[in-house]
């Protein structure tokens, strides 16, 4: 694993194409850059390994899913919402080869050689563009003809088009009102688009079910629909409160996410491996690679573990004291205290930095997608500090050919 410098003469360029051309339409987080000046170079050894883990976690998970959705009573550590919880139950009807099912793995360097996976996105996971696009302008810009990509965008529409009819309607479920949540669906509707689909671009409200069919009710488009890709993370929908809500759990339209994600897409699902065991599950490639995760008063007095939100996303609240502002250790810390049951404790791990060829170091988080339980490909970000969080800028994936 190497960082590539993008020439300096070449990265305004590349700024500008990225936005315009590769749905990068916003680089920025306050005052901080988030799009690398780098490259991420895996080696094919590297890249061979990452694909057996992908695809050894996945199956893991698969497996545990369909069991849980039928024994709720396993799930009582996991923190759910007592809402979502309470609409669950009508998941029975959920048939795996009916809907899309997209995750996304974070591998993270460390000092011994190897890798530690920090958590799965198991429900909505983000970077589609940067996965795709991002690295073709990046190799055009290096001009490296040594180096291969993964066209993710057109591994996951092509598995969207087998279990969505032909020439169907779409509709891409987001939070209308954030712009880096528009810039997803735009690319990957547009993806579709190209290939003969209606595509609907609406909030999780905008929807009505009928008989377990979904139906927008979008002003001039009132129709049915034969796809929802959901952008609105879950357990944001309670927040939301949008009616109909809960028509998504049960619903027969082909979904992609279907809300069977929630149970791994928790923190927290690390504590339910024993009972899981106990019905003959296996999870060993998570306790290869996964830290030792604990609930917050198990890890009471036990040095090294730090503190996760079970419902954090892109880094926030994580108790990485080095990686902190002046007092959010202290803020963090007081919440965790407050309230246990809304976080993790979890074995630190050492992130290994990684230099670049002009001399700069940086932490790495490595997404590895699957898609339908295939490895489809990645999305990686890198960070001065251990923690990987808004700050971290956006790097595209290129892997050796040899």
């Amino acid at each position: 694993m190497k960082l590539v410098s993008i020439p300096e003469e070449k990265y305004y360029e590349y700024r500008l194409n990225a936005m315009f051309d590769c749905y990068k339409w916003d680089p920025q987080f306050e005052d901080n850059n988030t799009l690398a000046k780098h490259v991420l170079v895996i080696s094919k050894e590297e890249h061979e390994k990452i694909k057996e883990y992908t695809e050894n976690l996945d199956k893991e998970i698969i497996e545990a899913e369909n069991y849980l959705k039928d024994h709720l009573e396993l799930i009582k550590s996991l923190s759910v919402n007592r809402k979502i919880k309470s609409e669950l139950h009508r998941m029975k009807n959920y048939e795996p080869e009916k809907h899309i099912r997209l995750m996304r793995y974070d591998f993270h360097p460390i000092v011994d050689g190897d890798f530690a996976v920090s958590e799965v996105n198991s429900d909505v996971p983000g970077g589609f563009a940067e996965a795709t696009l991002l690295p073709e302008l990046a190799k055009k810009t290096i001009k490296k003809n040594d180096y291969y990509t993964i066209k993710f965008g057109e591994i996951l529409a092509d598995a969207i088009s087998k279990k969505v009819k032909k020439n169907g309607t779409i509709m891409m479920v987001h939070c209308t009102c954030y712009s880096d949540d528009r810039q997803v669906m735009q690319y990957l509707g547009d993806k579709l688009s190209s290939m003969g689909y209606k595509i609907l671009y609406g909030a999780a409200d905008h929807i009505n079910f009928k008989d377990g069919v979904a139906y927008s009710i979008l002003s001039g488009n009132q129709i049915q629909i034969d796809g929802i890709f959901r952008f609105t993370p879950l357990e944001w929908l309670y927040d939301i409160k949008p009616k109909r809500w809960e028509g998504y759990f049960d619903t027969i339209t082909p979904s992609c996410n279907h809300p069977i994600a929630i149970f791994f897409q928790t923190k927290k699902f690390p504590l339910i491996f024993k009972s899981l065991e106990d019905k003959g599950f296996r999870f060993d490639t998570w306790k290869k690679l996964m830290p030792e995760t604990l609930t917050v008063k198990a890890a009471k007095g036990k040095d090294g573990f730090i503190y996760k939100p079970a419902y954090g996303r892109v880094g926030e609240r994580i108790s990485i004291k080095e990686a902190c502002k002046p007092d959010e250790y202290k803020r963090i810390i007081r919440d965790v205290m407050l309230h246990p049951n809304r976080y993790i404790a979890q074995k630190k791990f050492i992130s290994r930095e990684i230099e670049s060829d002009n001399g700069e170091k940086f932490h790495v988080c490595l997404g590895s997608y699957t898609v339908e339980g295939k490895p489809a490909g990645y999305y990686a970000r890198v960070s001065k500090t251990p923690r990987i969080d808004s700050n971290a800028a956006d790097i595209p994936v290129l892997i050796e050919e040899k």
